[in-house]
């Protein structure tokens, strides 16, 4: 019997230790390189000012989709990460592995922004070089992966 009752030892101690080992893999582990996040644009309609599009929030921080809405129309789509605009950053100034994951994501390279983003659809990109993170605003006007266009590019 004491052989049976080390083992049942053994095995409820490791299950008592099992929990901690996922939270503290869970906490290490490192945002994704390269994702995509698709948003709706606003309905018509809408009362005039900054509208929220949409939101999304992980552990990593939070990233919105906004629009200036003007006589009830989305005018122009923008980013906010935790609350705040990303430092613009120009297409040019862009690290290599940023183009790299616009083009694994099925999106137009950043090139030219374009001032007011519109599109039926809207994504930011979000890519890791270094130890910055980026994030690119793109939107979709019409049919098929050419449909894309970039917006804008920003750091935070």
């Amino acid at each position: 019997m004491p052989k049976l009752e080390a083992a049942l030892a053994a095995a409820l101690a490791a299950l008592l230790t099992l929990p901690v080992a996922l939270t503290a893999s869970a906490q290490t582990k490192e945002p994704p390189a390269c994702s995509a996040i698709a948003f709706r644009p606003l309905p018509s309609g809408l009362s005039d000012g900054v509208q929220n599009a949409g939101l999304y929030h992980s552990r990593f921080g939070r990233m919105e989709v906004k629009a200036n809405v003007k006589n009830g129309q989305p005018q122009g789509y923008f980013v906010e990460i935790d609350g705040k605009p990303p430092v613009k950053v120009a297409a040019q100034d862009l690290p290599k592995d940023v183009a790299a994951c616009a083009k694994l994501k099925r999106m137009s390279a950043p090139g030219k922004g374009e001032d007011p983003c519109m599109g039926d659809r809207l994504t930011v990109l979000t890519s890791h070089s270094g130890d910055k993170r980026y994030y690119l605003l793109y939107g979709h006007e019409g049919h098929g992966a050419e449909a894309w266009h970039f917006c804008s590019a920003g750091t935070a």
